[in-house]
């Protein structure tokens, strides 16, 4: 066989080497995927799916749930925005001759808010979770999240 058709086998564990699809810049494998859908806890899609096979949810609750999660995902976006704009603000008040207090307590303040709006987002949202779960689901999700398989 040709050695261009071996790639396929080529595993990074056994051959360092291999300069496989799954080597080339900027390629995506499932694993990584997985990685992003499942950093910063809740998403919306994996984690959905997974909730509502380990939590045995029924129509009615995923809807509610994909509604919940979606939300608590914008919020953490919108951290993650907040989070750019402090560094670069702290940057600024670097960057002159003289540091500039103003511009890095403004800085401080907004990533305070911002951390105070996402503990609000997190907690409205367990707060509406448990209005939707049965109490053998409550004790699953608490499971979940106590063991680390779920991050909140």
């Amino acid at each position: 066989m040709h050695s261009a058709h071996t790639s396929w086998r080529c595993a990074p564990q056994a051959h360092p080497t291999c300069h496989g699809p799954r080597h080339w810049p900027g390629a995506r494998t499932w694993g990584d995927e997985m990685e992003d859908d499942f950093a910063g806890g809740f998403g919306v899609r994996r984690p959905l799916r997974f909730l509502a096979h380990r939590l045995g949810l029924d129509d009615a609750q995923v809807t509610t749930l994909a509604r919940i999660l979606d939300e608590l995902k914008t919020e953490r976006a919108q951290a993650e925005v907040d989070r750019r704009r402090t560094l670069a603000t702290f940057a600024d008040s670097l960057a002159g001759d003289a540091f500039d207090e103003a511009k890095a307590g403004e800085a401080g303040s907004l990533r305070v808010k911002s951390a105070e709006r996402v503990r609000d987002a997190v907690l409205k949202a367990l707060k509406e979770i448990h209005a939707v779960l049965r109490p053998d689901q409550r004790v699953q999700l608490a499971y979940l999240i106590r063991t680390g398989t779920l991050a909140v």
